[in-house]
């Protein structure tokens, strides 16, 4: 019998709503919502694979009552995501049981100022796919391709808005191509560490849309210093 449990989201003050046979976030989604930078008038944002609403839920304690919407394809996941944002009183963030590649149909004319996405890292044919077909989707691309995340997000992100995106490093070039392919620019770069004397496994990358390169690469997090992840990129 899948058990459901009830965990502090860090040191933000949330609760947030789990089940370790289907889905736990991870500090990939802590990181993300932290490097997320909402500027002035430009707080219309929409999460894509958001899993149990660990980005909005971050991204609501930082920045207050901004317009939040979250896609998360997987009922089961789905179904968490709505059960943390009523455990924390949470109205103002609306999450949508859909697919990423339906977003066009679902917003039609409307426009996001941000986009954020911590997306499946995983090709299908060179790595073990586990059996447990939530956790497969989640971390394999059996339903999301890189190339179809970001065609989509093109259509749905303002002129000059900002997509942000965490993925494993092994795929850095892929992602580049592909963003440069759908006319993002890349705009900040931070690679994350386990510890210092590892190699990166992870990148965050912000990219705008329409925007021309110009690439800042912040200095490296690595997880094992910090005792909290909070405002880590503003220290």
């Amino acid at each position: 019998m899948s058990l459901i449990e009830i965990n502090d989201l860090f040191d933000y003050g949330f609760s947030i709503c789990q089940n370790s046979d289907y889905f736990k976030f991870s500090i990939d989604s802590v990181l993300l919502a932290e490097f997320v930078e909402l500027k002035k008038g430009k707080s219309k944002v929409l999460d894509l694979c958001s899993g149990n609403a660990p980005i909005p839920l971050i991204l609501h304690k930082k920045y207050g009552e901004i317009d939040i919407t979250a896609i998360e394809l997987q009922k089961e996941i789905y179904a968490l995501a709505i059960k943390s944002l009523e455990i924390n009183k949470i109205d103002s963030i609306k999450v949508l049981n859909d697919d990423v590649q339906n977003v066009k149909s679902i917003f039609k004319n409307e426009k996001f100022d941000v986009v954020t996405c911590n997306p499946p890292y995983f090709k299908v044919n060179n790595s073990y796919i586990n059996e447990n077909p939530i956790k497969a989707i989640a971390r394999h691309e059996l339903r999301l391709s890189l190339d179809s995340l970001i065609e989509n997000v093109s259509k749905i992100i303002q002129n000059q808005g900002y997509f942000y995106m965490v993925h494993h490093t092994t795929r850095l070039a892929e992602v580049i191509d592909t963003l440069h392919k759908y006319n993002f620019g890349i705009k900040r770069l931070v690679f994350i560490h386990d510890d210092k004397d590892t190699p990166a496994s992870l990148f965050l990358v912000e990219s705008m849309f329409n925007g021309k390169d110009f690439v800042k690469v912040l200095a490296p997090v690595i997880l094992k210093e910090n005792l909290t992840y909070k405002n880590i990129f503003k220290r």
